[in-house]
């Protein structure tokens, strides 16, 4: 009995208990977020959910990297179809276009970061490195600093403002503001 309830843990997705815990928040809050309401969520008994993740944090910290493999990816592939990869500004503009992304697994994002604020703010820690990673490199840009840091501040904004609904942007003025900023980024 005991093999038997093993294989069916080990087959359990991550991913599909990952996607379980961000419907949880995204739909009824970070405050539902408890490893009951995610093993319902995902179908799988909490057991099956204590197999991958021992604990509410270990989920929330697996929910955060997630989120940031998720940006990490998109920016990476702006980088690599930047058109002048190897003139000032290509890691700013690369920067904008990954966070203009308009979906929702973008905005997930977020959710799992109030998630991880809300339960454990060291749980954040990851994504402090990474964003003083990429302030360092935007700094660094060849762009004026200023300017640059600018454009990743006004990006950042843009973000929250439609994520929050604190009057996102409509188009075509969205499109125009990114417009300008990747104009601000060029060499």
């Amino acid at each position: 009995m005991d093999s038997v309830k093993k294989s069916r843990s080990r087959s359990i997705q991550p991913s599909l208990l990952l996607a379980a815990a961000n419907k949880v928040v995204v739909d009824r809050g970070v405050e539902a977020l408890t490893l009951d309401a995610v093993a319902c969520q995902a179908g799988v008994s909490k057991g099956g959910l204590l197999h991958h993740f021992p604990s509410k944090e270990a989920l929330i910290t697996a929910m955060v990297q997630q989120a940031l493999n998720k940006f990490m990816e998109a920016l990476e592939h702006e980088l690599a179809i930047d058109p002048e990869p190897h003139t000032p500004g290509h890691w700013v503009r690369a920067y904008i276009r990954a966070s203009a992304l308009d979906d929702q697994e973008n905005y997930e994002l977020h959710f799992n970061l109030l998630a991880a604020n809300f339960t454990n703010p060291e749980l954040l820690k990851p994504m402090r490195d990474f964003w003083e990673e990429c302030q360092t490199k935007v700094v660094s840009s060849g762009l004026n600093p200023e300017v640059a840091t600018v454009i990743r501040l006004a990006m950042d904004g843009l973000w929250l403002t439609h994520l929050h609904n604190f009057a996102p942007l409509k188009e075509p003025l969205r499109s125009q503001v990114i417009e300008t900023v990747l104009n601000l980024a060029q060499p």
